[in-house]
């Protein structure tokens, strides 16, 4: 066997969970990229989901490439059309190499490989860098995918998987592959369509989480780039491509304090100018809250916080391992340094009635951060907290598993009702909002305008922002003005159910 072009693309899938507010690329292809690249491959870099490409141009730009491995990335809602994007790739080369890999894969291998090993030659648990290039260099050399670590595949009528592959330490060393991005399509419309990169400083979350999936795959471990390596690729992004915006995919970017302080100090010294989104833990901002200027000054301008819950048992039930007023005060450190604040609250479980979302509608509001989502409890398969969700799970069609259709039907309330009950907990949220705006900053208030426009017209939101613009209410001036000028947008487009959307990243 002879391999030499690998293909890397994103299924065509749109849940949305983060598509309203910009085009996000895949930063983990740019670092598997990278290293196929240093390993002597040809690579075609094929973010389809972001083009919005349909399956006649995916197979256009298959055929044109002429892969000898399509590879691709499966989270569990985009699982369905990652498989038919590799028996896409299987009809129009037999002989092509399919390779899945991400979450999703990493722990439903089996599954995968026993309904489809037909489409699916090799299943890459973990990482992908360093176990896909040592793969395809064994294939080349005749070898035994069984001799390669971090692999499931299927042989003589039954899954096989190899031991689990060594964590990557020195993430310095890893190459990247920028140039291969089709930059122009990558933007943050909040910040006035603004170039947006996604980067990774580290990675990894030492937490417990029961609904997450990331501390499974990450194992409760956390590395980290240094501080000098991930400053001097934020230049580069900004010098070579134009990145105004750069959100960090880390789960907790911030988890080692001196370095997270040798990064803000550098960014500072430096000048370097790239405003940053991230996430992080709310025992991290309350531990940085002396520092709160340092983040504002070296160009932090959004930080998402998980309170995921409103009541200390639900958190408990979470394994969120914090306080219900820890998370108000972390809300108001971050509102406090000028900082947009975005939290969310997972609903949905089985014991939640119209009345207990009420109640979290009222916390939202007391916490009052800029942006709060309201979101669909999504039971990953292989999640700690599955097994007490289990006998609640109405559909086992993962497509809709994208933390905005319901899928666990709570005691007392149908589907449909639990889906109302989560857009109307948005539109009050929301109008609560837009009647306080004058309490922002002038940055703030020209942000969160920008945020109303989103909604009206990119998000899963749009029909209950239309409603909530019906209705009226006291609503600032300037809210009217955006509505005067928004309402003749309306008529013909598109039910907003079809791409819904939320800034809120996935968990």
């Amino acid at each position: 066997m002879s391999i030499k072009r690998v293909a890397l693309v994103t299924p065509p899938y749109h849940s949305g969970v983060v598509e309203s507010a910009g085009t996000w690329l895949n930063v983990g292809f740019v670092y598997i990229a990278g290293s196929l690249r240093a390993a002597g491959y040809e690579v075609d870099y094929y973010d389809a989901m972001s083009l919005w490409h349909k399956w006649p141009e995916i197979e256009e730009r298959l055929r044109a490439f002429a892969p000898d491995v399509v590879a691709t990335t499966s989270f569990t809602a985009s699982i369905a059309h990652a498989l038919e994007l590799t028996s896409l790739a299987k009809k129009i080369n037999p002989q092509v190499v399919t390779v899945h890999g991400n979450v999703h894969a990493t722990f439903c291998y089996d599954e995968i490989l026993k309904a489809e090993h037909d489409t699916v030659d090799f299943v890459v648990r973990g990482e992908g860098e360093v176990t896909l290039v040592k793969l395809l260099d064994c294939l080349n050399a005749g070898g035994d995918p069984a001799t390669v670590p971090g692999l499931s595949f299927w042989r003589d009528g039954a899954v096989v998987s190899t031991p689990k592959a060594a964590p990557i330490q020195d993430l310095d060393s890893l190459p990247m592959a920028w140039d291969l991005v089709e930059w122009p399509i990558y933007r943050y419309r909040a910040k006035n369509n603004a170039r947006l990169a996604i980067v990774s400083s580290s990675r990894g979350c030492m937490e417990k989480c029961s609904f997450c999936s990331q501390q499974l795959f990450w194992e409760r471990s956390w590395r980290a780039r240094s501080a000098e390596n991930f400053v001097a690729e934020l230049e580069l992004l900004r010098d070579s491509y134009g990145v105004e915006v750069a959100m960090l995919s880390d789960e907790i970017p911030t988890f080692d304090r001196e370095r997270w302080v040798r990064i803000l100090d550098l960014m500072i010294e430096r000048k370097v100018g790239v405003k940053l989104l991230m996430e992080t833990r709310v025992d991290d901002v309350l531990r940085d809250a002396d520092i709160m200027d340092k983040y504002r000054e070296a160009g932090v301008e959004h930080i998402y916080v998980g309170v995921e819950a409103g009541d200390q048992e639900t958190l408990d039930l979470f394994n969120k391992n914090t306080k219900v007023e820890q998370s108000k005060a972390a809300i108001d450190i971050i509102n406090n340094a000028d900082i947009v604040s975005e939290t969310s609250f997972v609903l949905g479980m089985p014991d939640d009635t119209p009345e207990s979302i009420a109640r979290t509608i009222e916390l939202a509001k007391h916490y009052n951060p800029d942006m709060a989502f309201f979101l669909a409890i999504a039971p990953w398969p292989y999640a700690e907290l599955y097994p007490e969700l289990e006998q609640y799970v109405a559909t086992t069609d993962y497509r809709k598993y994208n933390l905005v259709e319901p899928v666990i039907k709570p005691k007392n309330m149908t589907l449909e009702e639990l889906e109302r009950e989560l857009g109307k907990a948005s539109q009050k949220f929301f109008m609560h909002k837009f009647q306080n705006l004058h309490q922002l900053s002038p940055w703030k208030q020209e942000f969160m305008l920008a945020v109303f426009d989103i909604l009206i017209n990119n998000s899963y939101l749009a029909g209950q922002m239309r409603a909530m613009m019906k209705q009226g209410g006291e609503m600032p001036p300037e809210v009217q003005a955006l509505v005067r000028s928004v309402k003749g947008m309306q008529h013909g487009q598109d039910d907003a159910q079809s791409h819904p959307h939320t800034f809120a990243p996935i968990p």
